[in-house]
């Protein structure tokens, strides 16, 4: 009677414990109501994040991080963008040769031309020539420890010097010539053999092109190093860059970021300059349009062209039900924005749902709240009265007349708030999601279309 009673009591206790599991997860084993949003922690059972990696979409975000981080490539061009793919392009028959009998993709050795040397084969990193040197910026040890080139550091600086004393063309010619015979970097088709050389040694020690190409700037043991921290040495360098955060896989996180040279992207701008030469030869006219767009602060008319983006002309014309007033959580807008009309402190409604994203990531990363907003949507007509003067991503009629913009106090409560912030603008950044400007007091931040995401 008591052996029953007790197995009576057991089956009573493991029908309560199946129905306790029925309410936390649900019927169908998913986490029963809604997930927090915490950006940065990745899509879990418990957390969501819209801009989290998603490995099915590898591609996707390959291509995003090519599209946001390609600014760098119009603002610092020597020349500008048009003139370096010109230079570039004229170099197209060596690469695919060279490319061709190393069996290797002429377009990624074309990328790493665009963005070591701008297509320039005599170009140097400085005076000291043991740094990186020549079409494809080969470091002295690198190119006689690894990759089988000649160099002779001392006396590749003196025939250097010899140049930069020189007035005449023919004399300079003989020169360079000399040169490239002591100093192999210098050589254009032997600096490309060479690369290709490095990529397949990358290659058989890291075991994906991806994480090659990506070492070309951030070297393999570093690369090596970050995929350790992260627990994989299998994965696409896309998976290790966006799923590593300082919130998780922290660990890899710190070892990019340490780094501290925009290594962590180099995989990202060659993305960027692959479809800069790409459109050239499709299209320059489009690529000079482009470059146009680019032109302005952190390029944020490619993501709100003027042409395309409506602005609040007037004041009546900022009493829209078309925006939102700004608030949040994380958030807090400044004593002078509180106290103006309502109007003038609302923002288009998905960029209201970025500021508060960004608001939420980085409280989430550092624990400090809130950030400060200092400015929200303007008038056309509001900024050309405005006779306090402009500049930079404020200059009338600035994207705060689209709606799309805000700026965020730089008088952050901790250091931990400042680097936070940091990382998102540059995590958000890689995402092609905005563009930001570093100002005197703010950071001026324009949203663009990818914000739908968050909806």
């Amino acid at each position: 009677m008591k052996s029953s009673s007790r197995r009576f009591a057991l089956l009573a206790l493991v029908v309560v414990l199946a129905g306790a599991i029925i309410v936390v997860l649900g019927r169908s084993g998913e986490p029963a109501g809604p997930r927090v949003l915490a950006p940065g922690r990745g899509t879990t059972d418990t957390t969501s994040d819209p801009f989290a990696y998603d490995a099915d979409r590898r591609a996707a975000f390959e291509a995003r991080a090519a599209a946001g981080l390609s600014h760098v490539l119009y603002a610092k061009s020597p020349g500008g963008v048009l003139a370096t793919a010109q230079r570039v392009q004229r170099l197209r028959p060596m690469v695919e040769d060279v490319a061709e009998r190393a069996h290797q993709d002429p377009d990624t050795l074309e990328a790493i031309v665009f963005l070591e040397s701008a297509g320039r084969p005599d170009v140097a990193a400085s005076d000291d020539l043991r740094s990186a040197v020549g079409l494809t910026q080969i470091l002295a040890q690198t190119a006689t420890g690894l990759l089988g080139l000649k160099v002779d550091v001392a006396a590749s600086e003196r025939i250097t010097r010899r140049i930069g004393r020189s007035t005449s063309f023919s004399r300079i010619a003989r020169l360079k010539a000399q040169r490239r015979r002591v100093d192999e970097r210098f050589d254009a088709r032997k600096s490309l053999e060479a690369t290709t050389r490095y990529l397949e040694f990358a290659q058989g020690q890291l075991g994906r092109d991806d994480l090659a190409i990506e070492s070309y700037h951030m070297g393999v043991g570093n690369l090596q190093r970050a995929l350790k921290a992260y627990g994989s040495n299998e994965i696409p360098y896309a998976q290790l860059f966006f799923d590593s955060t300082p919130v998780r896989h922290a660990a890899a996180w710190r070892v990019l970021a340490s780094l501290g040279d925009d290594s962590s992207t180099y995989l990202w701008r060659i993305g960027a300059a692959k479809a800069i030469m790409s459109l050239y030869r499709e299209d320059p006219k489009k690529l000079a349009a482009q470059a146009v767009l680019q032109g302005s602060p952190a390029g944020e008319r490619v993501l709100r062209p003027a042409a395309s983006t409506p602005v609040f002309a007037d004041d009546g014309a900022l009493r829209s039900d078309a925006l939102a007033v700004v608030s949040g959580t994380a958030l807090r807008p400044s004593r002078a924005l509180a106290a103006a009309p309502s109007a003038g402190r609302a923002l288009q409604p998905e960029a209201l749902r970025m500021l508060r994203y960004l608001a939420l990531g980085v409280r989430e990363v550092s624990g400090t709240a809130p950030i400060i907003v200092t400015s929200a949507t303007r008038s056309v007509q509001g900024e050309a009265a405005d006779t306090r003067g402009a500049f930079g991503a404020e200059t009338p009629p600035s994207t705060h007349t689209t709606g799309y913009a805000f700026d965020l106090s730089r008088d952050y409560r901790s250091p931990a708030q400042a680097q936070a912030l940091q990382f998102w603008l540059d995590r958000l950044t890689a995402l092609d999601a905005i563009a930001w400007v570093r100002e005197p007091d703010v950071i001026h931040v324009i949203v663009g279309p990818r914000a739908r995401e968050l909806s």
